[in-house]
């Protein structure tokens, strides 16, 4: 019986809004056949069906479709649409992979043209890396001083927020922009 509700549907509903006519879906297998009645809904007011569902074979089907016949054919359009995903993935990854290259290739050749520059960004870096570690520091010790403060009050946490955030973002940007431009730690 389920298998039949699966092999032929009727769906009916109102076209305008005075209700006079209606569409007809009937859905048997992998077609879909839509008709258009001009039935007088006036003759049965009583039986204006909405929404009808014919669980019986379709007669005009010529093919007998079977609940494995659907199921494999459901499998089949599951496998398409992810194999479309697939190649959209590979599409974004090849396009986000070639600008990544393409900025890498960029900053080397900024690293070849000014090597100097570029060594002196790395030792920048690194001493701020270490004034970062103790601005980290202070910000923890602050946090573990006034933890019940932060948490009772709003205004001391905006406070907290005003006086380290801008200064911490701000930091770690600087910090972001000369690791890219330094060169590679010299090996000995």
């Amino acid at each position: 019986m389920q298998a039949e509700f699966l092999l032929s549907r009727e769906v009916y509903w109102p076209l305008r809004a005075d209700a006079r006519q209606e569409s007809r879906i009937v859905y048997t297998g992998t077609r879909s056949i839509v008709e258009e009645t001009s039935r007088d809904m006036t003759q049965d007011s009583q039986q204006a069906p909405v929404f009808r569902i014919d669980v019986t074979t379709d007669s005009s089907s010529n093919e007998p479709v079977s609940a494995n016949g659907i199921v494999v054919e459901l499998l089949q359009r599951l496998l398409e649409t992810q194999e479309r995903q697939v190649e959209l993935l590979e599409d974004l990854s090849s396009q986000l992979s070639s600008a990544q290259r393409q900025r890498s290739i960029e900053l080397n050749q900024w690293r070849e043209a000014n090597p100097e520059l570029s060594r002196a960004c790395r030792v920048s870096a690194e001493a701020l890396s270490r004034v970062q570690a103790e601005f980290l520091r202070t910000l923890t010790e602050e946090v573990l001083d006034s933890e019940e403060h932060l948490v009772e009050g709003e205004f001391m946490l905006n406070e907290f927020v005003d006086r380290f955030g801008p200064r911490l973002a701000h930091l770690n940007g600087v910090l972001q922009v000369l690791s890219q431009l330094s060169a590679a730690p010299a090996t000995t």
